[in-house]
């Protein structure tokens, strides 16, 4: 059985440990959009060559709200590495996205 491609798969090449990353929408609404663009800027400046985006409408697919147990969306979720990590809103506070991730940013050089 053929497995069907998740809907906007955005895959980058590894170069060091993968984050897989799932960003539950509901639809093209402003507040989805701005979750996907705020996503996006977060994992190619944190995240470049290390990541695997799977961007899943809720409108096209209701089913996967209830099996994967969304009940708000924009939801981001990592799913790997483990634990399983969730963050809702439109990801905007790009701080608290990494920190909720626990994904480490490298300090500034001055």
């Amino acid at each position: 059985m053929k497995a069907q491609a998740a809907p906007r798969a955005v895959r980058k090449a590894a170069a060091g440990p993968k984050c897989v990353l799932r960003l539950y929408v509901a639809g093209s609404t402003p507040q989805s959009s701005r979750a996907i663009t705020n996503l996006k800027k977060i994992c190619e400046a944190d995240l470049a060559g290390r990541y695997a985006l799977t961007v899943v409408d809720l409108y096209a697919e209701p089913h996967r709200a209830r099996e994967d147990q969304i009940v708000v969306a924009p939801t981001l979720v990592r799913q790997s590495p483990l634990p399983v990590r969730r963050v809702v809103g439109d990801l905007s506070n790009t701080e608290r996205v990494l920190t909720a991730l626990d994904l480490r940013r490298e300090p500034s050089q001055p």
